[in-house]
């Protein structure tokens, strides 16, 4: 485990480094300057045609070829508000200071346009498969559109590897480390339960999986914002202070090791990014591939929806939860990580019923982001092997069994690895992107003129 940890950790630095900081910004400034900041320019119009109008039939249709619109964002939602919401905000916190948020703020700002090109492309260059379903994703653009056919096999690889971590064992484990916390189940039966949930509607397909998500997910979503907002009425007092550090720490000249809490500008970025990506999923290609399934003809439409995501898991979700943590005083006492100082953090602002509250935001979250990651990985095995069936069969049952294998893991090595993963996924991602960018300026133009 030693040797594993060294080598990952190597090669998390590489992935993660100043480099890969400095180019994601690049490419959401670069991408927001080619489409004239569409994210802040048409934010009403993104919001009029996405969460404004969820009840709108268009929005529900479907057909043989694909899910509906709203349950390819349902899926897509289920992997982005997952624990990356909770125990990843509050482990941004521990790890990389209060300024980390703002940094996370940054990457959702940027992200939203990233993640809306992501998508555009995804639907432009998707294919159906052999059941006549639409299917796609960066490798499918990057083969399809910059006729790169080992880079797009390179991403789909680290795609299949990062769904057992980011889209997985991490999501088993924060629900199993939530229930230890606050009823003091046992990480192995939490594990086993989890395991029969995920078998019995992983095996189902994507439509199955489609179908939990869309009720699952705005539920869930609804549910933590309430007790969100409850906390921190109940703290408002302390929430003023909570922002100033947020801001103050964000540019912390710092060396780490020194000051109070030893936290340095690009520990802060570090963690705020990745962290960041990892909540939201933009630039990482991981949500294209579920909104490729929409029966949706406007790639521009459903790219909007990729927009809202970013918005709603990193400046709303995120900033709740950080608030809260910041709020309660318990970040850097080093008792608490995780899922677990999140749990503490509510229990400190509403007892008992905070913690309850968070716990089981945390087993939906995670969940979802568990059903959705495994849609993911299907499609990774559906583009690298050619009669597929039986791979995505024994695919799913591994799949299912790292649920358990995560609920009784290591924290702190399985968020790492994720981690790594998700940086190797954004290096070929990022390549298709920005390779590509005119075909998303030239859809979006068409999409306004109309």
């Amino acid at each position: 485990m030693e040797l594993i940890s060294e080598i990952n950790g190597k090669l998390n630095d590489i992935v993660w480094g100043p480099v890969m900081l400095a180019l994601l910004i690049w490419m959401g400034l670069f991408l927001s300057s080619e489409t004239k900041f569409l994210q802040f320019r048409k934010f009403g119009y993104m919001l009029k045609n996405t969460i404004l109008g969820v009840f709108s039939s268009n929005q529900h249709e479907k057909d043989a070829s694909g899910v509906s619109p709203f349950q390819a964002v349902a899926t897509a939602m289920a992997g982005t508000i997952g624990t990356g919401s909770i125990a990843g905000i509050a482990t941004a916190i521990v790890s990389g200071g209060p300024g980390a948020i703002f940094w996370m703020w940054v990457s959702a700002l940027l992200g939203m346009v990233t993640k809306y090109a992501e998508i555009v492309l995804s639907l432009h260059f998707r294919e159906k498969n052999s059941k006549g379903e639409w299917i796609g994703g960066p490798m499918y653009y990057i083969r399809n559109g910059l006729k790169i056919k080992w880079l797009a096999a390179l991403f789909a690889i680290f795609a299949m590897f990062a769904c057992m971590g980011t889209g997985n064992a991490t999501q088993s484990n924060s629900i199993a480390i939530a229930l230890e916390s606050t009823f003091d189940i046992a990480p192995w039966i939490t594990g086993v339960i989890l395991t029969a949930i995920a078998a019995g509607v992983i095996l189902g397909g994507m439509r199955r999986i489609a179908s939990v998500n869309e009720k699952l997910v705005p539920l869930m979503a609804v549910f933590y914002v309430v007790c969100s907002v409850v906390a921190l009425i109940l703290n408002i007092d302390k929430v003023p202070a909570a922002f100033s550090l947020i801001l103050k720490e964000a540019f912390n000249l710092r060396a780490a090791g020194g000051g109070v809490a030893g936290y340095g500008i690009m520990t802060a970025m570090h963690y705020g990014f990745s962290r960041g990506v990892f909540s939201n999923e933009a630039g990482l290609g991981s949500a294209p591939i579920a909104h490729a399934a929409s029966s949706t003809k406007d790639p521009v439409k459903q790219g909007l929806w990729g927009m809202f995501e970013v918005f709603f898991t990193t400046i709303v979700i995120c900033t709740l939860s950080g608030i809260i943590v910041l709020s309660s005083g318990l970040w850097n006492t080093g008792e608490y990580q995780g899922s677990a100082l999140s749990i503490a953090a509510f229990n400190s602002a509403i007892p008992t019923l905070g913690g309850i509250g968070v716990t089981l935001a945390t087993i939906f979250f995670a969940l979802s982001t568990i059903l959705g990651w495994a849609y993911y990985g299907e499609v990774c095995i559906q583009y690298l092997v050619k009669k597929s069936e039986k791979a995505i069969f024994i695919y799913r049952c591994f799949y299912v069994a790292v649920v358990f294998i995560g609920a009784v893991g290591n924290l702190d090595l399985i968020w790492s690895i994720s981690e790594t993963m998700n940086g190797l996924m954004i290096i070929p991602n990022m390549i298709g992107v920005i390779g590509l960018y005119r075909v998303v300026t030239r859809l979006t133009k068409e999409h306004f003129e109309k």
